[in-house]
């Protein structure tokens, strides 16, 4: 026997669904409390399963047991706010989000545009050898390999990037960079 798709897309069809689901909530109820031992948490997860269980209507196979697959959609659901759960730190006196700091964005746009402009600035072969050893992190004989030139030539060719680019940037030495780890790496810096 073949069997059709229930689909939200016809209005017959979206009335029987509408009935259909309105008609297991309570055993969806029932079965999210006894995940969850919580009211408020096993609504939020009856409605989650009412919801991807009209939009994804169109799976449903008329027929087959409804019940059993929104129980599907719902322990899935359940399942997946757990794993999230997990991951989540509790912070109920807000301690680790007064610990939390992020720098502002624009400066540290601002310091970009300029550090790239210096970079743009230096000979190629200068900017090549300091992009590969301080941002891309091959060793200085790995860019040596890569540039066809004697290892003494990379080292060279690196350091007097990174003073040209200090001179550049009006710093007094790397100390002086951004909090960018990819600046500071290229300029000599701990990233």
């Amino acid at each position: 026997m073949m069997t059709q798709p229930l689909t939200p897309a016809a209005g017959l069809v979206d009335a029987e669904m509408r009935e259909l689901l309105l008609a297991a909530i309570p055993a969806l109820r029932a079965f999210a409390f006894s995940l969850t031992y919580d009211l408020d948490r096993s609504d939020d997860l009856v409605q989650d399963t009412l919801v991807r269980a009209w939009t994804k209507a169109d799976s449903f196979r008329r027929g087959t047991n409804l019940t059993a697959w929104l129980f599907t959609i719902l322990r899935n659901l359940f399942y997946s706010e757990q794993r999230k759960r997990k991951r989540e730190i509790e912070d109920a006196d807000g301690a680790h989000a007064a610990r939390l700091s992020s720098l502002p964005e624009q400066e540290i746009r601002v310091e970009m545009g300029e550090f790239r402009a210096a970079l743009d600035r230096l000979p190629y072969s200068q900017r090549e050898a300091l992009i590969l050893v301080g941002a891309q992190n091959f060793t200085y004989e790995e860019a040596a390999a890569i540039c066809g030139v004697a290892v003494g030539t990379v080292k060279s060719r690196v350091s007097r990037a990174r003073g040209r680019l200090i001179e550049a940037l009006g710093m007094q030495g790397t100390d002086d960079i951004g909090a960018d780890g990819l600046t500071r790496a290229a300029l000599g810096g701990a990233p």
